[in-house]
């Protein structure tokens, strides 16, 4: 397979990738009777050290020109991608109204819209924005199946807004920082400093709790189903989406992104007995028609290359 810059593989990697996020839930729920989500994101993280540390230590070279610039966008994802939205997103459902939490979350690929014109300078054409109304359009029956949460939508609290919205920001400024790093770093090698880096992060949260004899003892009575939490939804995810963002615009990769919600209902209806509606379904093959006519688009309009953030320029 030849890669090559705007290539048409590479929104199909980020989407793929965004689908094993897709078996999360079915891996993590049954956790969940035993150990806080905490736990299990620390632990996760803490098993997929045997890979984030030799990628770094052998990747290493590619930090060397970095500036302050560059190191902030990497403590961005790895903090803010890996550790800190997961938490945001988390405590929003536990305060607030979770059709309010999962609908502010959509709003992710307006955030990296934004900031993909601000610091990748990317244009967007008529076709992008056609691209945009059906994927938003099947994220959204794939989430609701109708439009009845727009009428729980006054009720949201602050803070249960805030906490969503600064998750879907986290997660939008995640994806273009990724793609802008990718200029210089290799997707592999990304993937481990956001792994690594979102350690040290976790573990002084779960010290503050005090909920470390917790991570134990789920390490030690169910190994198989963390290892493979580590290793479908998080590494592999990530090895794909990275593989995938580094010939892709990042406009055009957050669209991608949702075929995450499409995944997880598929999934959750086979393993978790969470029915699929006709709408569902609806929303699922526009979805990946999306995903299909922007990998089309991408292949035709090569990603630019941005004078920001240029290593060794701060």
């Amino acid at each position: 397979m030849t890669w090559r810059k705007g290539g048409f593989f590479g929104v199909l990697l980020v989407a793929l990738g965004a689908s094993l996020w897709g078996t999360d839930g079915v891996l993590r729920v049954p956790l969940l009777d035993y150990m806080s989500p905490l736990s299990v994101v620390f632990a996760e993280h803490l098993l997929l050290a045997a890979y984030s540390v030799p990628a770094v230590v052998i990747g290493r070279h590619a930090f060397r020109g970095f500036g302050l610039p560059q190191w902030a966008a990497l403590l961005v994802i790895g903090w803010g991608g890996s550790a800190l939205a997961t938490l945001l997103f988390t405590a929003a459902f536990a305060v607030g109204n979770p059709t309010v939490v999962i609908l502010l979350q959509k709003t992710q690929p307006l955030f990296a819209i934004a900031l993909s014109a601000l610091l990748l300078r990317e244009r967007l054409g008529p076709g992008y924005w056609a691209g945009f109304a059906v994927a938003m359009t099947g994220a959204y029956l794939v989430s609701f199946s109708d439009l009845a949460p727009f009428r729980q939508l006054p009720g949201a609290e602050a803070l249960t807004a805030a906490l969503a919205l600064g998750a879907a920001l986290l997660w939008g400024s995640s994806t273009v920082l990724g793609r802008l790093v990718l200029r210089n770093v290799p997707f592999h090698t990304l993937t481990g400093a956001r792994l690594l880096l979102a350690l040290p992060l976790l573990a002084g949260i779960v010290l503050a709790q005090g909920t470390l004899v917790q991570v134990g003892e789920g390490l030690a009575s169910h190994p198989g189903r963390l290892v493979l939490l580590a290793l479908l939804p998080g590494l592999l995810a990530l090895l794909l989406y990275y593989r995938g963002l580094s010939a892709t615009r990042a406009s055009y990769a957050t669209l991608a992104e949702l075929a995450f919600p499409a995944t997880a209902v598929v999934l959750n209806w086979a393993f978790l007995d969470v029915g699929i509606s006709p709408g569902q379904l609806v929303g699922f093959l526009l979805l990946w028609a999306a995903v299909l006519y922007l990998s089309h688009l991408n292949a035709r309009s090569p990603s630019p290359e941005s004078p920001v953030l240029e290593t060794g320029r701060g």
